[in-house]
């Protein structure tokens, strides 16, 4: 939407400006879904909530901050996006929606979530990424129906071993964190199939051949000298992806010694501008 279109807008009495952007909802889709994505919307009309047959509302690139109570009535609602708004907590109704089963909140300004998120039973793919999360929030490791994880580009340095009790997690997306070390609570998630630690700070991988449904593994972009041992047919995705453990055990000696040599040399009047 241009300037101009908002300038406009800027000067329509609020109820009119819901209706001019989001027009007349008098039906239910006949899919079941509504679409009111991108019509910078600063709040949801309540004439949505009125649909309590609809499973999928996407309500993502908007300037929402708040969510009307009467969502609570979209019981059947399976799917919910909110990304792309300027939500700095989860509004406590997005916590009674008892068939909710995808809820997108990425980018967005979350730095936290409310323990009533543990409500969402049915729940089993969460998009956290680009939020302002510095540690990991653990009601997340409540929601034992979990299989997808996203919670990429936060501030997170690392896993709780709560985490470890999410049976039904798959995939889990952690690029560009600030994890150290690789987290040791995703050696006991055997059944894990996605491990995405791209972009972190991690210097050493462990081995993860015991991982019986690794299916794929994202380490690239981190200061490591190694890469993760994986069993047969697991594709790995990053430096000496494609070397043999040989190879890269030299190779990672030698990365080794050189970041040793560097450190040794740097002089003591240095150390402040590193």
């Amino acid at each position: 939407m241009g300037n101009a279109m908002r300038g406009v807008i800027a000067f329509i009495p609020s109820e009119r400006c819901q209706r001019f952007l989001v027009g007349d909802l008098k039906e239910m889709p006949p899919d079941r879904t509504l679409d009111l994505s991108s019509r910078q919307l600063r709040r949801l009309p309540v004439a949505a909530c009125v649909f309590n047959e609809l499973v999928k509302l996407y309500l993502s690139d908007n300037n929402l901050s708040s969510l009307p109570a009467e969502l609570q009535d979209l019981k059947k609602l399976q799917l919910l996006a909110l990304d792309f708004n300027c939500f700095e907590e989860l509004p406590a109704v997005v916590c009674r929606l008892p068939q909710l089963s995808i809820l997108y909140l990425g980018n967005n300004r979350l730095y936290s979530l409310p323990r009533e998120l543990r409500e969402l039973k049915e729940l089993s793919t969460l998009w956290l990424e680009t939020n302002c999360f510095t540690v990991f929030p653990k009601v997340v490791c409540e929601l034992s129906n979990l299989k997808t994880l996203h919670l990429g580009y936060n501030q997170i340095q690392s896993l709780p071993k709560e985490l470890g009790g999410l049976e039904e997690l798959r995939s889990i997306w952690l690029a560009g964190n600030q994890l150290a070390a690789f987290p040791l609570v995703l050696l006991e998630m055997h059944l894990l199939a996605v491990i995405d630690v791209d972009r972190n700070k991690i210097r050493y991988f462990p081995n993860l051949t015991h991982m019986q449904g690794l299916k794929l593994v994202i380490y690239d972009h981190n200061p490591c000298v190694n890469a993760p041992a994986v069993g047969e047919g697991v594709r790995r995705v990053g430096r000496w992806a494609d070397s043999s453990d040989d190879e890269q055990e030299d190779d990672g000696s030698k990365v080794a010694s050189e970041t040793t040599a560097e450190v040794t040399e740097v002089h003591p009047e240095e150390e402040h501008n590193i």
